[in-house]
């Protein structure tokens, strides 16, 4: 009897222990954001209307059709006339963009948010400890993060990392390796730098599943500091609760639609293709099956379990547009879709069973600032935070997609009230933007005409020219 006690003791002693180290642990791998950065870009690279017939016309293979087509996939695209474009092809130099041309475009975005960011935070250069820097179609050497740290004259213990090919989900890849690198990182500071090089991608063809890219992506990029340090919780701003990293490449059609390649007569580009959308779908879901279990109350997912089963036994199927068949406000107060197009935030709205109000932050990113790859979020959380929506105690669901083909979230709970209107303080006020009337149907539409279809190439020219 003696015996067993002790054994029991001895076990008692061991759980206690496993429970004491799991709890220190836990305090020592905190994700704190002390702040983040996003671009804007100066006004000369401004791409209204104007800017974009005579980038249209300066590509000679492009008849009536392909004009048709860019009208009514800008039409619908979601995007407005404020966007941002790379110098080279504002210049008429997309076709030949240099090496420079793409190292001027990312020292822009990084220096000039990094700047600002130490600026505002107040952390010096010389106490980082860990640089990743997410730039999916340039990868030169030096490395990107090699000329932050040369720039900055960076301590010579700094990890650094450069993440090249992972698409608009760059930026939470980045995010949750800084946290895994604070696992043995004690009190470290972090920055993460996500952008995306546009001006060499730009795509000079006429194959239209190519063209998309050139309509969706424009200038942008974000930079953020992140802590693992306790005593800075009360300077935090966001906290990370827990991320979910999911990957179907194994699909071939998912793959494949979101690929970099050549066109028939050697025109690089970025081909979207009609298999986006139900990859975006399929990677959304595999991922929230395992995120939402961490976030969600427990009664939320007794409920779903037992509607779901007790569906099943009545061999009754959810309501067409039902969402997940859980109720997503449980548990999460915003949600920070990535601005990838129209259809994507369309798309992710109706799975989630997400109204306009959860979608106006992605709709105003996209409108405003268009889709700016991995840096997309964090122009999203900027609005959120710029309307003041934020408050203490709050959860995000940030919610990217990204080639491979990928979906990466993670969850982030508000350390205090937020409101400063950083990248969006010149516009703030005029938003949300009535975004039905677009200015470039108002201006564009008699492309449409059937008369056009018998114009010469030089006849509707003069138009796009005397309509701007």
């Amino acid at each position: 009897m003696e015996l067993l006690l002790a054994f029991c003791l001895l076990l008692l002693y061991c759980a206690i222990s496993k429970l004491c180290k799991l709890a220190y642990e836990k305090r020592d791998q905190r994700c704190y954001m002390l702040g983040y950065q996003c671009h804007k870009a100066a006004e000369d690279q401004k791409l209204d209307t104007g800017s974009c017939a005579k980038i249209i016309v300066r590509n000679q293979s492009l008849g009536i059709e392909e004009y048709r087509f860019l009208l009514k996939t800008m039409v619908s695209s979601g995007i407005g006339e404020e966007t941002y474009c790379p110098r080279n092809v504002i210049e008429g130099r997309e076709e030949s963009a240099t090496h420079q041309d793409a190292l001027s475009e990312m020292d822009d975005i990084i220096f000039d948010t990094l700047d600002e960011l130490f600026a505002k935070t107040g952390v010096s250069p010389s106490e980082i400890g860990i640089i990743v820097a997410s730039v999916s179609l340039f990868s030169p050497a030096p490395s990107l993060t090699a000329r932050v740290i040369n720039r900055y004259k960076m301590r010579n213990d700094v990890k650094a990392f450069n993440l090249s090919g992972m698409g608009c989900s760059a930026s939470v890849i980045a995010v949750d390796l800084v946290n895994q690198l604070f696992k043995t990182c004690k009190n470290s500071f972090a920055i993460v730098v996500s952008t995306e090089s546009i001006g060499p991608s730009w795509y000079s063809g006429k194959e239209k599943s190519m063209m998309l890219s050139n309509i969706l992506f424009r200038t942008g990029g974000c930079s953020m500091l992140l802590t693992n340090n306790g005593a800075l919780k009360e300077k935090a701003l966001l906290e990370l609760t827990c991320s979910v990293r999911t990957h179907i490449g194994s699909d071939d059609q998912a793959y494949s639609s979101c690929f970099q390649l050549e066109d028939d007569i050697g025109n690089k580009g970025f081909r979207l293709t009609k298999d986006l959308p139900r990859a975006g779908a399929k990677a959304l879901a595999k991922n929230l099956r395992v995120l939402l279990p961490k976030v969600l109350p427990l009664s939320e997912i007794l409920r779903y379990k037992i509607n779901y089963y007790r569906n099943k036994m009545m061999k009754r199927s959810a309501p067409k547009g039902a969402g997940p068949g859980l109720n997503l406000k449980s548990g999460i107060d915003h949600f920070c879709v990535h601005p990838g197009g129209r259809a994507i935030i369309d798309e992710v709205g109706k799975s989630l069973a997400l109204n306009n109000h959860d979608l106006e932050p992605a709709r105003m990113a996209l409108y405003r600032f268009g889709n700016t790859s991995s840096g997309g979020l964090w122009y999203v959380l900027g609005y959120m935070e710029a309307k003041k929506l934020l408050k203490k105690g709050d959860t995000i669901l940030m919610i990217s997609l990204g080639a491979g083909f990928k979906c990466n979230n993670c969850v982030w709970k508000v350390m205090k009230d937020l409101g400063d209107k950083n990248v969006w303080k010149d516009c703030i006020d005029h938003y949300p933007a009535d975004t039905s009337s677009n200015p470039f149907s108002e201006k564009f539409d008699w492309i449409n005409d059937e008369s056009m279809n018998f114009a010469r190439r030089e006849d509707y020219i003069s138009k796009l020219y005397n309509n701007n």
